[in-house]
C-alpha cells in the first residue's frame, strides 16, 4: 500500500520531515568498492578497464575493440526505423535551439575610477558524457548531454556507454552520430568515470564529466570531482504531481508511473486536495500496472517510495513543494503559471493538464538531466554553463591605480600581507625602497 500523508493528521510535520529526508540511493554503500576501482584504473589503465568490463558486463575488450569504430557508428542507423530517426532529429533540433539561447555573453566596461573590468566565457577543452545502459538504453541522454556541450563550443566530446554482453544499442550510436560524436568507448560504471577523469593508455582525460548513472557512477563522480568538473550527483529519478479533482485520474496515474518505471528506487508523489481523486488515481495506478512492460520495477518503486499527500487546499502544497524540491514538478491545475511563480525549488516545472513530464524527457527542449534528492534547492539542470568557465580581466591605468590602490594597500596591511601592499605601492610611489 502506498504511503499516505494528510496535513490534518497529528504529527504530519514530523512524518513529512521523515519522508523527505529518507535516503533512496545507495552510493554510500558502494563508496569503498568505487574507490578501489578508481585507484585500480589509475594504476593499471586499459588492463583494469578490460577486467571490469569482463566481470561486470560480460564484455571481452581489447585495445582494438575498446573504442567503437567509426564504421559501426555510421552503420548503426541502418538498424533503426526511419520514424525513430526522424523523432531523434526533431528532438535534437529542439534541444539545440533551446540551449543556444542560453550561451552567456561576455561583459566589459570602464568604471568611474578608470579601471577596465571584463568577464569572458570560454568552453572547456574536453567533455565526457556518460550514457546509461543495462536495464534500458537512453538515446535521449546522448542528446541531452552532448548538445549543450557542442553549443558551448567544446572541441572534444567523448562518450562512454556500457555494452552488456558486447551489445550496443544502435539507437544510442545513431544519436551520437547525429550530434557529431565520433569518440565512443564501450565501458560503463565507476571504471568508465575513472578513465574519463584520469585517462588510460587509450583514453585521454577530459575536463568535465556529465550524465546520469547508477549508484557506482554517482559515487565515482563524487570521488573524482576536483580532478574534473561534474554536472551533479544524480540520484534516483523523481516526480511530484500536484493535481486537483478536475483531472482524469488515469492521466495522473500514468504520469506517476512514468518515473516509477525508471528503477525500483525512483519516487512518484501526488499532492491533491481531493481524497476521492487520490483514491481514483491509486486505483488507476494499479490498473496501469497490470499491463506495463516494466510493471515489476514500477510497482516496487510506487509501493516502497511513492506517496499521496492530502491537503485541505492547494495553497498548503506550496511550502511542501519547496521543501521537497522535486526533480520534476507537474502542475495539473488551473492557473499553473501563477502557482509556479511561487515555487522556488524544482528542477523542471510542467505547466497544465496537457504537459506531461515525459515531453520534457525527449522533445520539449530544456534539459532532462536535473537535480535530484532535493538538490534543486541549490542547483540547476544541465546547460551550456556546465561546459564553460568564466575568466575575469582587470586593467588599471597609472591614474586608476593611484585612485583605488591606497584602499587595497590598507586592507593588505591589515591582513599582514606586506608584499601585497608593496606590489601596489611600488607602482604608485615609483620608488623601489618604499612601498608604503
Amino acid at each position: 500500500m502506498v504511503k499516505t500523508l494528510n496535513v490534518r493528521d497529528n504529527g504530519f510535520d514530523q512524518d513529512f520531515e521523515k519522508f523527505i529526508t529518507a535516503r533512496r540511493d545507495s552510493d554510500a554503500d558502494v563508496s569503498d568498492v568505487v574507490r578501489a576501482i578508481l585507484k585500480d584504473v589509475q594504476n593499471r589503465g586499459d588492463a583494469a578497464l578490460f577486467d571490469y568490463s569482463k566481470r561486470f558486463d560480460n564484455n571481452d575488450l581489447s585495445v582494438k575493440t575498446l573504442r567503437v569504430s567509426e564504421q559501426d557508428i555510421r552503420q548503426a542507423k541502418t538498424f533503426c526505423a526511419q520514424e525513430t530517426l526522424d523523432a531523434l532529429k526533431l528532438a535534437a533540433a529542439r534541444i539545440d535551439s533551446f540551449h543556444r539561447r542560453h550561451i552567456p555573453e561576455g561583459d566589459e566596461y570602464t568604471d568611474a575610477a578608470g579601471v577596465t573590468l571584463s568577464a569572458r566565457w570560454t568552453a572547456v577543452s574536453a567533455a565526457g558524457i556518460y550514457v546509461p545502459g543495462g536495464k534500458a538504453a537512453y538515446p535521449s541522454s546522448v542528446l541531452m548531454n552532448a548538445i549543450p556541450a557542442k553549443c558551448a563550443g567544446v572541441e572534444r566530446v567523448v562518450m562512454v556507454v556500457p555494452a552488456p554482453g558486447g551489445h550496443l544499442n544502435p539507437l544510442v550510436l545513431a544519436a551520437a552520430e547525429l550530434v557529431g560524436i565520433t569518440e565512443i568507448y564501450q565501458i560503463g560504471g565507476a571504471q568508465a568515470v575513472a578513465a574519463l577523469a584520469y585517462g588510460t593508455e587509450t583514453i585521454a582525460p577530459v575536463d568535465v564529466i556529465t550524465g546520469p548513472g547508477n549508484a557506482y557512477v554517482a559515487a565515482a563522480k563524487r570521488e573524482v570531482f576536483g580532478t574534473v568538473g561534474i554536472d551533479m550527483i544524480a540520484g534516483p529519478s523523481e516526480i511530484l504531481v500536484v493535481a486537483d479533482g478536475l483531472n482524469d485520474a488515469r492521466w495522473i496515474a500514468m504520469d506517476l508511473l512514468s518515473q516509477a518505471e525508471h528503477d525500483e528506487v525512483a519516487q512518484a508523489i501526488l499532492i491533491t486536495d481531493d481524497a476521492a481523486f487520490a483514491k481514483a488515481t491509486c486505483d488507476a495506478v494499479a490498473a496501469h500496472l497490470s499491463s506495463l512492460p516494466r510493471a515489476k520495477i514500477a510497482r516496487k518503486s510506487w509501493h516502497d517510495h511513492g506517496a499521496v499527500i492530502l491537503v485541505d487546499n492547494l495553497e498548503q502544497a506550496i511550502p511542501l513543494i519547496n521543501q521537497l524540491a522535486p526533480e520534476h514538478l507537474a502542475l495539473a491545475i488551473d492557473n499553473p503559471r501563477e502557482f509556479a511563480g511561487r515555487i522556488t525549488n524544482a528542477g523542471s516545472i510542467f505547466l497544465g493538464r496537457h504537459t506531461p513530464e515525459a515531453i520534457g524527457d525527449y522533445v520539449a527542449g530544456p534539459n532532462h538531466v536535473l537535480p535530484t534528492a532535493r538538490s534543486a534547492r541549490f542547483s540547476s539542470g544541465l546547460s551550456v554553463l556546465n561546459f564553460m568557465k568564466r575568466n575575469t580581466l582587470i586593467e588599471c591605468t597609472p591614474e586608476s591605480l593611484q585612485e583605488i590602490g591606497p584602499a587595497a594597500m590598507r586592507l593588505a596591511e591589515e591582513e599582514g600581507l606586506q608584499a601585497h601592499a608593496g606590489s601596489i605601492g611600488i607602482r604608485i610611489t615609483n620608488k623601489g625602497q618604499d612601498a608604503k
